[in-house]
C-alpha cells in the first residue's frame, strides 16, 4: 500500500516534469508514459493534468490480475 508522503512526492515530480513522474510510477515503455509525453509536448498543462490523474487515480495492479496478464509474462515465468 502506498503512503501519503510517497503520493505527494510523485505528484510534486509530476507537476515539475510530468513524463518523469509517470515514468517512475509506470515505467518508460507504457501507454501512460507515451500519452503523457505527447500531451506534455503539445502543452505543458495537459501533461500535468494527465500525469496527476495517472499517478493519483490509475491503479495498474487491478489491470494485471491472473486472468488478464499479458502473454509475454507467462512465457518468461516458465
Amino acid at each position: 500500500m502506498v503512503n501519503g508522503c510517497e503520493i505527494c512526492c510523485e505528484i510534486l515530480i509530476a507537476i515539475l516534469i510530468p513524463p518523469l513522474g509517470v515514468c517512475l510510477k509506470f515505467g518508460c515503455c507504457t501507454v501512460e508514459f507515451c500519452l503523457c509525453l505527447i500531451l506534455t509536448l503539445l502543452g505543458y498543462v495537459p501533461g500535468i493534468i494527465y500525469a496527476v490523474y495517472a499517478i493519483a487515480f490509475v491503479d495498474r495492479d487491478q489491470f494485471f490480475d491472473e486472468y488478464r496478464r499479458p502473454l509475454y509474462s507467462s512465457a518468461s515465468a516458465d
